[in-house]
């Protein structure tokens, strides 16, 4: 079969000759791929710098998709772990980690939002214990998981949504997004002292300098926030002062692989395919086709839109 073949990580994948993936037990199955995303976990796979890499070589990248059985049905799966990736003609999906997807679905929206939507999805409803009425803080709402983060916040019942980032053309596409702010990063103090959540996708310089700023602003310090770390798009390390932990009611927490159980993220799968297929999310896709990849892995992209693979 044809896929996108990684044998160096300093080179992007190459459309290539790859051996098939062989189903290995009776919970999978093969399925033709209709649609991948290419989500920034898929490039730090590519380039072995993603936490998880075990540095293999070669690889097929991509994490999940949407993919076809023999009988027809339409399915979002997500990769088992170390299994052959999903940009490729085919893939093998373990039952247990799919969705089956109703007639009529769009299944270049769904590849391309599962991903970015989970972020939050899962961060809010799997880490934050998060609750209707609840406010949410979304530093790096520009990007495509934080535009999708400030719809999601919205969609599972949040009050106050406030979109932070530096692109004063990006922020300007927040409210019609659902924000009930847009706010520049050096200001989310005058505007967030009080938020519940802070979905963060920066971590590093900007993050330096929000959280000191947002806590001596509280108006109760002792009112409980939970910052949830993300993503990492300004740097992977930061400074954090102590005296913030005692100062404040501050609990600091990550959401992403390995700190969610994979049976819980397995379990929200369909609730977020409801949303997605239900088009109350705004979501845009970039097909192209898997034989033109090596373009498309240096493609520069309009904010919120992200790029899909189609066999």
């Amino acid at each position: 079969m044809y896929a996108a073949v990684v044998r160096s990580f300093d080179e992007p994948p190459r459309y290539d000759v790859f051996d098939e993936p062989a189903v290995a037990d009776a919970g999978e199955i093969l399925v033709d791929i209709v649609a991948a995303g290419l989500h920034p976990r898929v490039r730090s796979a590519a380039d072995g710098s993603h936490y998880t890499s075990e540095g293999g070589l070669p690889m097929v990248p991509g994490i999940d998709g949407v993919g076809r059985t023999a009988d027809g049905e339409l399915l979002y799966f997500v990769a088992a772990d170390n299994a052959v990736g999903t940009m490729a003609e085919r893939a093998v999906v373990d039952r247990r980690r799919a969705v089956v997807l109703p007639a009529g679905t769009d299944p270049v929206a769904v590849a391309a939002g599962m991903n970015p939507a989970m972020s939050s999805w899962i961060a809010l409803r799997r880490r934050a214990n998060f609750q209707p009425g609840g406010s949410v803080l979304v530093l790096g709402a520009t990007g495509n998981a934080g535009q999708l983060a400030v719809q999601i916040a919205k969609q599972l019942g949040a009050s106050k949504v406030i979109g932070a980032g530096r692109n004063p053309e990006r922020l300007e596409l927040l409210t019609a997004l659902g924000a009930d702010e847009a706010v520049n990063l050096d200001d989310v103090a005058k505007t967030a002292a009080d938020v519940d959540v802070v979905l963060d996708y920066l971590w590093g310089e900007p993050t330096e300098h929000a959280m000191p700023a947002l806590l001596h602003a509280r108006t109760e310090r002792a009112r409980p926030l939970t910052w949830i770390q993300i993503g990492s798009m300004a740097a992977r390390e930061l400074t954090l002062p102590s005296y913030l932990l005692r100062a404040a009611a501050l609990t600091i927490i990550g959401s992403g692989q390995g700190s969610v159980p994979a049976r819980d993220i397995l379990a929200e799968l369909p609730s977020l395919a409801t949303l997605i297929t239900s088009g109350h999310l705004s979501i845009n896709p970039l097909p192209i086709p898997l034989a033109e990849l090596e373009q498309a892995w240096s493609k520069p992209l309009d904010p919120g839109v992200r790029v899909v693979l189609v066999p």
